[in-house]
């Protein structure tokens, strides 16, 4: 047992990703509970997606607009989003 929490903590840590969720929710000065009812989702969600873990495209939508975020500012919230889009991006205009 012990050795599948292990194994449970080092895919999760893989899965991991850089946000400025907590950051952002302490700004407006707002607690993992409310941001979790504006955005729909559980407490537990939050608090997982703060931790750095991976989580749906969806979530990350209702969690930059649950933060008075709009969409185009969601670099602001995930990094990584933006990073995605240069890729595409890049890769499209290779393909033309």
């Amino acid at each position: 047992m012990v050795q599948q929490v292990v194994k449970d903590t080092e895919m999760s840590r893989s899965k991991s990703t850089r946000n400025n969720v907590r950051t952002l929710r302490e700004e407006v000065l707002m607690s993992k509970a409310e941001l979790a009812r504006r955005a729909g989702v559980s407490p537990l969600t939050i608090d997982r997606v703060e931790s750095g873990l991976e989580c749906r495209l969806d979530t990350k939508r209702k969690i930059i607009l649950a933060l008075g975020k709009k969409l185009e500012q969601k670099e602001e919230v995930f990094p990584a989003l933006g990073d995605k889009h240069a890729t595409t991006s890049s890769s499209d205009s290779n393909n033309q």
